[in-house]
């Protein structure tokens, strides 16, 4: 993808002043803090086209940074993308490789971006599965936008749900440990024991919630308010299982290629609509999470 393609089709005068007046009248209503797309269709795009896949994942690159600008526009907070599941390494080489490739065209890109729209741009997944050459220029791309707090692009690469889940669970027992192991190295020398000469911590061995969500690779975002799937899929497909249970789910018929700003305008519209009982079914779930969901006495009997 070249540099003129992205300004010409994103970037361009009046496309951006069609977006904006198409976002004043949104912005009349809540807008989504986090959203989250499962971009499925690229392949059929393809198909329906009669192109190689190659060409149906580009359409779907430069669909996705259509959407980027759209949402930094929007005001939404955060936008997270599945881009690539651990699962999908188990496509054709070749396949694979093209997706790989536009991953590392589309950071220079992004860096490019980063410098109109200010946004930071994270790679959550199990990146040592990438290439050094796709790992090491993202981690840097991530640190040089790690300070930018408008608006965060979240990129899954080498991500799936199981594998988050896990790695957090490591981390979290790991830390644990050596935080146990510390405390009773200076407990024992200063004599603290147990009566069995065991050291006790009490709450401060268990593994608590926050231990967990801490280091979850999402952990830099809050759970979604809207999660998107298009080609008409209704499937999870292992993304944010952990963080979706009161999010809003939205299914398109539309292929991702062709998924544009009237498609997220009616996402939204759809989402105003619904916020007040969303809003309290993430409201219950926060106060179960913090321990407070019980915390008051039930009405006495009358």
């Amino acid at each position: 993808m070249e540099k003129g393609v992205i300004e010409s089709k994103i970037l361009s005068g009046w496309r951006s002043i069609f977006r904006k007046c198409v976002f004043r009248v949104l912005r009349v209503g809540p807008i989504p803090s986090h959203i989250a797309i499962i971009m499925d269709g690229n392949r059929r795009y393809a198909k329906t086209k009669k192109v190689d896949k190659g060409a149906g994942y580009e359409a779907g690159t430069l669909a996705l940074l259509y959407m980027l600008v759209c949402c930094y526009e929007l005001g939404v907070k955060h936008l997270t993308v599945y881009a690539f599941s651990i699962d999908n390494f188990k496509r054709k080489p070749e396949e694979v490789q093209k997706v790989m490739d536009l991953v590392r065209e589309s950071i220079p890109l992004l860096t490019r971006m980063v410098k109109r729209c200010p946004m930071r741009v994270h790679f959550a997944g199990n990146l040592q599965l990438l290439g050094a050459d796709i790992r090491i220029p993202a981690e840097r791309l991530m640190e040089s936008t790690a300070d930018n707090s408008k608006f965060v692009f979240t990129i899954c690469v080498a991500y799936n749900s199981t594998d988050e889940i896990l790695h957090a669970v490591r981390e979290s027992c790991r830390e644990k440990c050596d935080h146990i192991q510390e405390i009773s190295g200076i407990d024992a020398s200063n004599g603290l024991q147990g009566k069995n000469g065991d050291i006790h911590q009490g709450d401060q061995d268990l593994i608590k919630l926050e231990d967990i969500e801490k280091h979850m690779y999402m952990g830099i975002a809050p759970d979604p308010d809207i999660l998107i799937r298009t080609a008409g899929e209704y499937r999870l497909s292992n993304f944010l299982l952990w963080q979706t249970s009161c999010s809003r789910l939205s299914s398109s018929f539309t292929l991702w290629p062709k998924f544009g700003i009237w498609h997220l305008a009616w996402v939204v519209l759809d989402f105003q609509r619904n916020h007040p009982y969303f809003g309290k079914k993430k409201k219950a779930a926060v106060d179960l999470a913090n321990g407070s969901y019980f915390s008051s006495s039930p009405p006495s009997k009358s």
